[in-house]
């Protein structure tokens, strides 16, 4: 019959706003571990890719017109190593 929480004073407090917390962390973790699984990531690093994308990419780019074919066949080098 009093308030809420008045038997333990302030501690019932405490404990929902950590409660409430930890919930939004855990949502926050979940979403992250989510979105990274994924794959569809754009923060994902270029070496985590299957091997041939970055030259897969570089055509890609090229057949839109986007690179010259002196920059493709540069690239294309510096890709293969030599």
């Amino acid at each position: 019959m009093g308030h809420w929480g008045v038997g333990m004073g302030g501690w019932a407090w405490l404990f929902l706003v950590l409660l409430i917390i930890g919930i939004v962390v855990l949502v926050v973790v979940l979403v992250r571990v989510l979105a990274s699984g994924s794959g569809g990531s754009p923060a994902a690093p270029a070496g985590g890719e299957r091997p041939g994308r970055a030259r897969e990419i570089l055509a890609e780019r090229y057949a839109r017109g986007e690179i010259s074919t002196e920059e493709y066949q540069e690239r294309l080098r510096v890709l293969e190593g030599g």
